[in-house]
């Protein structure tokens, strides 16, 4: 029964994930109806992440406080009311706005999903099911993706906006009834000063900030995570409208990127495989970090230019691949460590809190930086450097965490 509970907490995060990738196969749509600049379109994409770039660590430490429970169903509220309120939104200015809520949405549920899921499932089944939970944001995309342009060939890119607020009101009934109530929040007590137990007070909050913030650990797996959500949201992100510049047809292009984005989700269940059996952490970081820069600049660069055309583009296909499907090792790898780093039980939820924050930032910067430097450079082709940029600082931090024991 917790397996089931627990896999039920992964598709909240797959839910919360189809509101942020709902937005790059309707940005075609919407540049047409509302007049959006590329550049307003990365801002767009990114500003989802600002909640989680402004408030991650302080949900985190709010967690004990509010309970897991009741975060998650409150998440999944504020993105289905979010949703729904979209549908009458007419200005980039109103989206920018309704996107910044689904943002808190999306931090408020996939916060505190880790931790739910350690209370869930046995010890033994808990690298796999975070790898497991590593995939709602692949799985998100995809769906989004793939089924995102035809439905909203049928409905509009308003029709999706409602669906979708109302799937995810249901997901709320749904776990509501099924997750267990709060209980026993804050009652672990803390060897360094058990007296500070309660969650609700201004010690127990600056006792856990100051636990995770002077431990190096904490700061190495938010790093990771920051340079390598940076990468695949901006790549996957603007991959439709790259795949529709180059004259891809709308169900072409919604297969391709969808393929893409879902591949991400072989990493992630293999990087639990692959930890289960031994492998080092920092062994699986090096490999998804390496494979992520070499593979876009495969695709971006023109390293393949003197090859026939039919075997660029395939090139460039398989090169983006990789760099979706080998990369997933990095999230899967870093929802472990992130349990394994903090210092103690207590600050579980403020340690992925910080590296939602750092996650955040690296998505809300990404796509910016990288539609400025399309947009300055006249397309595309020198992108990569961004990515690959990111990919060398990820193998530094990897090595880091190696260094000290922690992976």
């Amino acid at each position: 029964m917790s397996l089931h509970r627990a896999r039920w907490v992964v598709g909240a995060g797959v839910c919360a994930a189809l509101h942020v990738c709902k937005l790059p196969p309707a940005l075609p749509l919407l540049q047409t109806e509302l007049g959006i600049s590329l550049v307003q379109a990365g801002f767009l994409l990114s500003f989802v992440q600002l909640a989680g770039m402004s408030l991650g660590l302080l949900v985190g430490l709010m967690a004990d406080r509010w309970g897991l429970r009741r975060s998650l169903l409150w998440g999944l509220v504020l993105l289905g009311v979010a949703s729904v309120l979209g549908v009458w939104a007419h200005s980039v200015w109103a989206l920018l706005g309704l996107r910044a809520v689904e943002g808190l949405g999306f931090l408020l549920v996939t916060m505190p999903a880790p931790a739910l899921i350690r209370r869930l499932v046995p010890v033994q089944r808990m690298s796999a099911m975070l790898g497991w939970w590593g995939t709602f944001m692949p799985l998100g995309a995809m769906l989004a993706l793939l089924l995102g342009p035809w439905w909203m060939g049928l409905v509009g890119w308003q029709g999706l906006w409602l669906t979708l607020g109302v799937l995810t009101l249901g997901v709320v009934l749904r776990l509501w009834l099924l997750l267990p109530d709060d209980v026993g929040v804050g009652a672990g007590k803390d060897s360094r000063n058990e007296a500070s137990n309660d969650p609700t007070s201004a010690a127990d909050w600056w006792l856990r900030l100051s636990q995770t913030l002077t431990q190096a650990g904490p700061w190495l797996v938010a790093g990771c995570f920051a340079v390598y959500s940076c990468q695949w949201m901006a790549v996957i992100g603007f991959l439709p409208t790259i795949y529709l510049q180059a004259g891809y047809s709308t169900d072409s292009t919604a297969l391709l990127t969808a393929v893409v984005a879902g591949s991400n989700m072989l990493g992630n269940v293999a990087s639990g495989w692959l930890l289960g059996r031994g492998i080092a952490a920092r062994s699986v970081l090096w490999m998804g970090f390496g494979v992520m820069g070499l593979g876009t600049i495969g695709a971006y660069s023109g390293v393949l230019g003197a090859l026939p055309l039919e075997m660029e583009l395939a090139g460039r296909f398989v090169s983006v691949l990789l760099f979706s499907a080998v990369g997933g090792v990095v999230p899967g790898t870093l929802y472990t460590l992130a349990v394994r780093v903090a210092p103690n039980e207590r600050t579980i939820s403020t340690t992925v809190g910080w590296m939602q924050q750092w996650s955040a930032l690296g998505q809300f910067s990404g796509a910016p930086l990288v539609a400025a430097t399309a947009a300055f450079m006249g397309g595309w082709q020198w992108t990569w450097c961004i990515t690959a940029a990111c990919a060398c600082v990820g193998l530094v931090l990897a090595w880091r965490l190696g260094q000290r024991g922690q992976a």
